[in-house]
């Protein structure tokens, strides 16, 4: 499986060089590793992660397609759906098959159609519409409904750092 893995992740990753898209960049972290990607997401305009500059390492396990990668920031981020440690939490990187409490539906869950472009539009999506109803990030969920504008604060500060580091 590890072949195959490796030959769609090659594909994926020349079809990302030639063809970018936009609000994200995404290559490799070691030239020799095609399981470990450096991604940057750029916060969406309109958003109030506008203007920052977002790392995350998306790690694929040897399955690749079956089951899902793991993508976990590495700046500081604050969200609902991702968890503090900077691991992002949607369905589509949950694994395949029925949710055990029962809040996803298996259609929402990973599906070895997904690439790496959708996954990363499914993040840039979510980075607009967090979903508090099934947060990660407890405390960010809860300043999210209860304070929004402590929230933005908080967020913005974030991606103006963010941005500042990637200049500096």
């Amino acid at each position: 499986m590890a072949d195959q893995s490796t030959l769609l992740l090659q594909r994926q990753l020349k079809e990302l060089t030639k063809h970018p898209v936009e609000g994200f960049s995404a290559g490799l972290v070691d030239d020799n590793n095609i399981f470990e990607w450096e991604i940057m997401i750029m916060g969406p305009q309109d958003t109030l992660y506008e203007g920052g500059f977002f790392r995350a390492i998306m790690n694929f396990p040897q399955d690749y397609p079956l089951m899902p990668p793991k993508l976990k920031f590495t700046t500081d981020i604050f969200h609902p759906n991702v968890y503090p440690n900077g691991e992002v939490c949607i369905s589509i990187l949950h694994p395949p098959g029925e949710d055990k409490y029962g809040y996803e539906q298996a259609s929402e869950r990973w599906s070895p159609v997904h690439t790496v472009e959708t996954i990363l539009v499914s993040v840039i999506s979510m980075l607009s519409s967090p979903n508090d109803e099934s947060p990660a990030n407890i405390e960010a969920a809860k300043e999210w409904r209860e304070n929004y504008a402590a929230y933005k604060k908080r967020v913005q500060r974030i991606a103006r750092r963010s941005a500042e580091e990637i200049y500096n």
